[in-house]
């Protein structure tokens, strides 16, 4: 992604000095091959920023009071900002937010964002959304927690606890559902929660 961005930066600083060129070399400010440079050289210089902040297509509120995201670059990642349906804006960040993101953002099954990222022990964070939590241990990849298998897992200490961070996504299984965790594995079968510690 890095290396797209420059290759991209770069690509739109040599068109904007050949329009700057070619603006320059004309007499004539009404020359509509000189605006047409203008407009192109605009154009892409905003995919370029958009491309180098990693920011995706902002979504609009609507009427009907769904969530609206905005993105931007972040220091540590991305982010973006959402607006819940009770018209306040949380930021969701970091690997959180590429999690969130790839699970479908605000539109997805996790939904809104309840609160902003809080810190998780041993240096580890998490988010709580509508539809369940994404954690991120300080070393690893975040993962999502949510229904049954979330419940079982916090009745177990959650990441205090012995089972610790979970190493994976829900996954289906036959006849149900299973996360695994550092410490173990929950799974969810014909509607019992069995937690297995390793």
């Amino acid at each position: 992604m890095h290396h797209f961005a420059r290759r991209t930066a770069g690509f739109t600083a040599l068109i904007a000095a050949a329009a700057l060129v070619a603006i320059g070399c004309s007499d004539d400010n009404d020359n509509p091959a000189s605006d047409a440079v203008g407009s192109a050289t605009s154009a892409v210089g905003g995919a370029a920023e958009s491309a180098t902040n990693g920011a995706e297509t902002p979504t609009e509120s609507g009427a009907s009071g769904e969530s609206a995201t905005s993105t931007s670059g972040a220091e540590a990642g991305q982010e973006t900002k959402v607006a819940t349906p009770n018209g306040e804006e949380i930021t969701v960040s970091g690997g959180i937010y590429e999690k969130y993101v790839g699970s479908g953002g605000p539109e997805g099954t996790l939904g809104a964002p309840l609160q902003a990222e809080e810190s998780a022990p041993e240096d580890g964070k998490f988010q709580d959304f509508t539809g369940g939590t994404i954690y991120e241990p300080k070393e690893g990849e975040p993962h999502i927690v949510w229904g049954e298998i979330r419940k079982a897992w916090e009745e177990n200490g959650g990441a205090s606890g012995e089972l610790g961070y979970p190493t994976s996504d829900e996954q289906d299984i036959q006849g149900g559902k299973q996360s695994d965790f550092t410490g173990g594995t929950i799974t969810w079968v014909d509607g019992q929660t069995t937690v297995t510690p390793k």
